[in-house]
């Protein structure tokens, strides 16, 4: 499943707040790697600021297998029942 651009817009803006810049610019491939800031405990504050934005919820496994923001935004995708947009 592929994530929406409504998936990606909302995301941005958790990843705004959390990380406090709005120069972040999210791309499928982003990783923790490019992000200036993202280290265990600010990924715990991600992972709960997406839960609460999208009103879903992720096991420690699903987190854990996450390699990028692209994976993040299929998972969401999954969650949600979300039509892929092409």
């Amino acid at each position: 499943m592929v994530a929406s651009p409504d998936i990606y817009d909302r995301l941005t803006g958790v990843f705004h707040d959390v990380f406090d810049d709005t120069e972040i610019v999210l791309a499928p491939q982003l990783t923790a790697d490019d992000v200036d800031g993202w280290d265990s405990l600010t990924h715990i504050r991600l992972v709960l600021s997406v839960q609460r934005e999208f009103g879903v919820t992720f096991s420690s496994g699903e987190v854990g297998q996450l390699k990028n923001v692209g994976e993040l935004a299929d998972l969401i995708a999954k969650k949600l029942g979300v039509q892929a947009h092409a």
